[in-house]
């Protein structure tokens, strides 16, 4: 595996983190539509952090969540509920992006929030073990 890919992965797993942290900020200042999206942002991020590791990535938000379902979801190297937390996830960010008089609610973000950290430690320990980044 070339160096470039771990640092790669290393980088958009830094970047995953970011977000959630982000996320959490959002939610603790009562923007929850905001930390939808970021917490949306951070469970991408890591996704892309592993297809990273296999040398895989779109340009398009769907093409990204295929690669990942397709590589990582349906080889039962990442279980499946974490593909569906993602289209959770994306189906919040664009209704909060592109809808009118939507609401989101504590509840919601919490909810959306724990989902991003369960992604990301899941993530990070199938990239611990598959693809160790030395």
């Amino acid at each position: 595996m070339g160096k470039s890919r771990i640092e790669l992965g290393r980088y958009r797993l830094f970047d995953a983190r970011e977000k959630l942290r982000g996320a959490e900020v959002l939610l603790r200042n009562s923007l929850f539509k905001e930390s939808v999206a970021r917490s949306y942002y951070a469970m991408f991020s890591a996704v892309r952090a592993l297809l990273a590791m296999e040398d895989l990535d779109s340009q398009k938000h769907s093409g990204v969540i295929s690669l990942f379902n397709k590589h990582f979801v349906k080889s039962g190297m990442v279980s499946r509920d974490l593909g569906r937390l993602l289209l959770s996830a994306r189906d919040y960010r664009e209704k909060g992006d592109y809808g009118d008089f939507v609401v989101v609610t504590r509840d919601e973000a919490e909810e959306q929030l724990l989902a991003a950290k369960r992604v990301i430690v899941e993530i990070t320990e199938v990239i611990e073990r598959e693809y160790p980044l030395g």
